[in-house]
């Protein structure tokens, strides 16, 4: 499945250079999962080192510091995508360790996690 650059370098640089749709979208594709918010750190952090081995010459980028706001993120974007292009074929992970959503969150905090249930 293609995603665009931003969506990769986000998982490979640690940074936000993409929308949260976009995120949740490359991040579901690689864990085959449907992840909630707290599980994305979890499932970035196990897609980095296979995305970087896909695509090697990613390493390289260094997003500046004090990179921030919208338009500066997509100017700088548009000059990375003349370097290594603008989509890149994303291959799912091997294997990923599913974790119930909310065993993992009672696993990450120490306050009580109340679940509501609606039909």
């Amino acid at each position: 499945m293609y995603f665009n650059l931003g969506a990769v370098l986000t998982i490979t640089t640690g940074r936000l250079l993409c929308s949260l749709d976009e995120l949740y979208g490359i991040l579901n594709h690689m864990t085959g999962d449907s992840l909630f918010t707290h599980q994305l750190p979890r499932a970035s952090e196990a897609c980095e080192k296979p995305l970087l081995a896909q695509f090697p010459k990613l390493a390289e980028v260094q997003v500046p510091d004090g990179l921030s706001g919208k338009d500066a993120v997509e100017s700088w974007l548009e000059q990375q995508k003349s370097v290594y292009g603008n989509t890149f074929d994303v291959e799912p992970l091997k294997a990923w360790h599913h974790v119930d959503p909310l065993d993992e969150l009672v696993d990450i905090t120490d306050q009580p996690v109340i679940a509501v249930v609606v039909d």
